[in-house]
């Protein structure tokens, strides 16, 4: 559930602050008093806005979930009118993710795996935005290679799945060009990436 309070400069201070703690250090080595400080927030100010550490998490991800589908979507958008399509731009954006120089990672499989509780309000958040990223992929399948096979589209979400994590264990963008490759050979001459 989005929260409906106005923003104020301070909350957005302290969403941005703990969103790149958040995202550099993970959520649980990140601790309210650092992201005070680092906000340059009054503690008072904080609990203004936030209840608890688990209300300010829940904030970061939406914010995260907003940042990076306004990403893929605009790149997405600049792959329709080339040669791979929706599908094309979809794996620009995923390599463009991948050589930022702050990339960690995704957000929603570093927070899963850090808060682990199935029933917390940011594992849920997470796992639909997973659900919403694997749509996201399914639909540049469809648009770009409309006679594939609907059984291959669990497998190149796996695909793209493995390549983030990869990435981040590689430090490298190359996952994304290899995930690319394995989806034009699960796709064959549907879907014509060059």
């Amino acid at each position: 559930m989005q929260d409906t309070k106005p923003k104020s400069k301070a909350r957005e201070r302290i969403v941005d602050t703990a969103l790149r703690l958040f995202y550099s250090d993970g959520i649980n080595s990140v601790g309210i008093d650092r992201i005070i400080a680092e906000a340059d927030v009054a503690k008072m100010t904080l609990y203004n806005h936030f209840k608890s550490k688990d209300d300010l998490i829940l904030a970061v991800l939406q914010r995260r979930d907003t940042v990076f589908f306004q990403f893929f979507d605009e790149q997405i958008e600049k792959g329709a009118s080339k040669k791979g399509g929706r599908l094309g731009g979809f794996f620009t954006a995923l390599k463009k993710w991948f050589s930022a120089p702050e990339f960690r990672g995704c957000m929603f499989i570093n927070t899963a795996a850090e808060i682990a509780d199935c029933n917390h309000p940011a594992f849920q958040y997470s796992v639909d935005h997973k659900k919403r990223f694997n749509d996201l992929l399914a639909d540049a399948i469809k648009a770009s290679a409309p006679d594939a096979p609907a059984q291959v589209v669990p497998a190149i979400e796996l695909i793209v799945e493995g390549s983030i994590v990869t990435a981040v264990m590689q430090h490298s963008p190359k996952p994304a060009d290899q995930a690319r490759k394995a989806t034009r050979q699960l796709l064959g001459e549907t879907w014509l990436d060059e």
